[in-house]
């Protein structure tokens, strides 16, 4: 231990040296199970330093996956090398250098997001029982629509067991092994109405599947043909980056995050093939999806090519030109801005310009895809937020598509984009990872109110900030503005819609932006990409009529910047809610969370209707089936079109007689406990089993028996289902195998387990006997199969 001169203080007579002992903290290198064992951490006086608030409250959200929670008093911000303890006041001070060793950004992705990379993207959206409360509605592959119940625990054949209650009509139960989740799915339509439950035992179930695979082919047949359209069509292979390449990327000041490089590197290895690029970059607002297409850009131009970047709005389409300008700034790249905010003889010179290949890079609206505008060494087009485009600019898109490379951005895809990505029919990358300094919106849904109105803005402009009010009617927003402005007097209040003049919404906006007023009162004119980092409260008047993906996208025009956000939802009584708007909002105030952006796009999915998802002749098929099992069966459907090895769906039956529960007091919440089971047993790899595994053990602790066995179990059954196996089930002395008919089985390998085995017999009917003396039951039947497997 050192001791340091802390204090001196100088009296009379002479000066006083205190000293006070102090020592270093142990460094934890990520490992968070370790610190929250620690006995310095349970300390009251135990304190966190992190550079940021972003940092602080990321921290505080890994700590809630352990089941701690910390006093907001202990977590601090500022700047220290490394912590310290001092024994004698007995404070310990951490830094985010102790107990993550490395930036934290890397360690709360790796923490956070172990499995982002590998797991399926279909998974990101598809339920894992996370929100599943007793009488929601559920998906048996085998029986259909049922309510789930909760779990319950069976005492059988001397040891108890954990199993699924679900409830079908005439009130039949199914008790569903906890081992066997793999075969239910939440239940999520378009439609608001509930299902009916299906009949045990029933035909019907099986003719609705039959019918619903009936109609996807015809669907996957139409997707296939316009894929293998675009797969066969000669594109442009651009270079590799050039030495300018990596100068501009250098130049970028910030620090990427994990998943920003990976959809970088994505978009570079699709540019660099020579068959047409359509990536989707999914990212929520502000998470540096525009600097991917900068990049995308900028590689495009160094190989000759023009890019076309295709914006919603007359300002969002301003902004990009403006970042653009900036950006490019250094280098001998010509940018320009097509839009009604230029005059007519400006976009004469524009597209003039263009035809004759002197513009590289044309920043503007849906003017860009006028039959007057020619780009012929046209390489790129970059897609913000396509859902915002009408039918006639998708079908112009869509011709596009199959000739140059097209990169789409989306923080809240619409759900048939969702799902061509999720189904391998376009190319998708996710941006999860917030910026490292970024906080979560605080929002609230609250009645109208003068006095919400005045403290919201109030408070804001306390801090030197602005806001966004928005009214989305257009014959009174003139009116709304005027009472905003008798509400808050000394508030400098503008207004903007779009149906002003170009000049003079141009003008409102960008005086704004330029912070020559407080307070904005605009139409959703404001949903698009205009960035403001000044403006962080946002105020949404009728909050109720919006859509789920529409209040995303106007919420995420605050928060951008290292300042804490508000959003303020305001309705009317929340007795003339409709139950769609009551989901929607409270929808939106539980994402408020950082990157919530996939599960609000699956959330919309079920709340805004399945007939424009897929079409008309889908959403039944999507609501007698459900999106989790209809997605599932349609992805599977296409993978057969496309000629890919599709295994039998098989169903083994497994009766070991083996404890394979969580018990209660190693994960407590049911909840988590469902999640956990759900996880283990749709895992269709060894990979993505062990990544559970570690997580588990990281977070809740030494495994019991029990859950080693549901793992192993797990194993024993993905290995059984790809030989063909029927059933493993416990015998007087030993194990009884059933081989399917098609069983993958060697037969010379067969013989040799015979007859090195005395005391295994094969019978007529399929069954392999043999005697076991292991306590492991599901290890020897794992052995047994690995003898004999073909």
């Amino acid at each position: 231990m050192s001791k340091q001169p802390l204090f001196l203080f100088p009296t009379a007579e002479k000066s006083v040296e205190i000293e006070i002992g102090s020592r270093s903290t142990r460094k934890f290198h990520g490992d968070i199970a370790s610190l929250v064992r620690d006995s310095k951490f349970q300390t009251p006086n135990s304190k966190f330093v992190f550079q940021t608030h972003g940092l602080a409250e990321r921290f505080a959200e890994i700590l809630r996956d352990y089941d701690v929670s910390i006093p907001q008093t202990s977590l601090l911000v500022g700047d220290l090398s490394g912590g310290f303890e001092i024994p004698s006041l007995n404070l310990t001070v951490f830094t985010e250098t102790d107990i993550f060793g490395e930036s934290m950004q890397a360690e709360f992705q790796k923490t956070k997001d172990k499995r982002q990379r590998t797991k399926s993207k279909l998974s990101a959206f598809i339920s894992d029982f996370r929100d599943l409360k007793p009488n929601d509605f559920v998906v048996h592959v085998d029986h259909g629509i049922g309510r789930f119940e909760g779990l319950q625990t069976i005492t059988a054949q001397g040891s108890e067991r954990e199993f699924m209650l679900l409830v079908y009509a005439e009130n039949t139960k199914l008790f569903v092994p906890v081992e066997r989740l793999d075969l239910v799915s939440r239940y999520s339509s378009g439609e608001a109405t509930q299902p009916t439950l299906d009949r045990l035992g029933g035909l019907g179930w099986q003719k609705t599947k039959a019918k619903a695979k009936r109609a996807m082919r015809d669907m996957a047949d139409e997707l296939l043909r316009l894929y293998a359209e675009r797969k066969l069509v000669q594109g442009f292979a651009f270079s590799g980056d050039t030495p300018w390449q990596i100068e501009f990327e250098d130049a970028f000041p910030y620090q990427l995050t994990t998943d920003q490089a990976a959809a970088i590197e994505d978009t570079k290895q699709d540019m660099e093939i020579a068959v047409p690029m359509d990536r989707l970059i999914v990212g929520d607002v502000g998470y540096g999806k525009t600097e991917v297409a900068m990049r995308a850009a900028f590689k495009a131009v160094m190989d000759g090519k023009q890019v076309a970047i295709l914006t919603p709005t007359t300002v969002l389409a301003y902004q990009h030109a403006e970042t653009f300008k900036n950006r490019f700034a250094a280098f001998p790249v010509k940018t320009e801005l097509l839009s009604r905010f230029r005059s007519v003889k400006e976009q004469k010179s524009v597209v003039e310009k263009t035809e004759k290949g002197e513009v590289d890079i044309l920043i503007g609206t849906h003017r860009i895809l006028s039959n007057d505008v020619k780009m012929p060494k046209l390489g790129l087009v970059v897609v913000d937020e396509e859902q915002r485009f009408g039918v006639a600019h998708k079908e112009k898109l869509k011709q596009l598509k199959k000739k140059v490379d097209v990169l789409t951005l989306s923080a809240t895809p619409i759900p048939r984009t969702l799902n061509m990505s999720l189904l391998g029919m376009r190319d998708m990358s996710v941006i999860e990872t917030p910026p490292r300094d970024r906080l979560a919106i605080n929002t609230q849904v609250v009645q109208f109110s003068e006095g919400v109105i005045k403290s919201a803005i109030e408070l804001e402009m306390a801090r030197n900030g602005q806001v966004f009010f928005i009214h989305n009617r257009v014959e009174t927003i003139e009116s709304i503005a005027a009472h905003v402005n008798k509400i808050v007097p000394n508030a400098r209040i503008i207004f903007a819609h779009g149906q002003m003049n170009e000049k003079e919404m141009e003008n409102a906006v960008l005086d704004f932006v330029a912070y020559k007023y407080d307070v904005l009162v605009a139409t959703t004119i404001i949903e698009n990409g205009i960035d403001i980092p000044r403006a962080n409260t946002i105020i949404i008047n009728r909050a109720d009529n919006y859509g789920l993906s529409q209040l995303y996208q106007l919420r995420g025009r605050v928060g951008r910047s290292n300042r804490r956000a508000y959003a303020y939802l305001l309705i009317p009584s929340e007795l003339e809610l409709t139950p769609i708007a009551r989901r929607r909002l409270s929808a939106i105030r539980e994402f408020s969370d950082l990157g919530a952006g996939f599960r609000i796009a699956a959330l919309d999915l079920e709340l805004r209707g399945a007939g424009n998802i897929l079409g008309g002749q889908q959403s039944g098929q999507l609501d007698a089936l459900g999106f989790d099992l209809y997605t599932k069966m349609l992805e599977r459907t296409i993978q057969e079109l496309k000629g890919e090895t599709v295994e039998d769906e098989t169903s083994v039956s497994i009766n070991l007689g083996v404890d394979v529960s969580i018990p209660q007091d190693y994960i407590n919440e049911t909840s988590q406990r469902l999640r956990t089971y759900k996880r283990i047993s749709s895992a269709d790899s060894e990979s993505i089993l062990q990544q559970i595994y570690a997580e588990i053990n990281d977070r809740y602790g030494k495994m019991p028996d029990s859950v080693n066995n549901l793992f192993e179990y797990a194993r024993l059954r993905k290995q059984a289902e790809l030989m063909h196996v029927v059933s493993v089930d416990k015998a007087q002395n030993g194990l009884a195998i059933k081989l399917g008919e098609n069983a993958k089985v060697a037969p010379e390998k067969l013989m040799e387990f015979l007859s090195t085995n005395e005391t295994a017999n094969f019978s007529p009917n399929g069954i392999l006997r043999v005697e076991v003396k292991s306590e492991n039951p599901i290890g020897a039947a794992r052995a047994v199969l690995e003898k004999i497997r073909r």
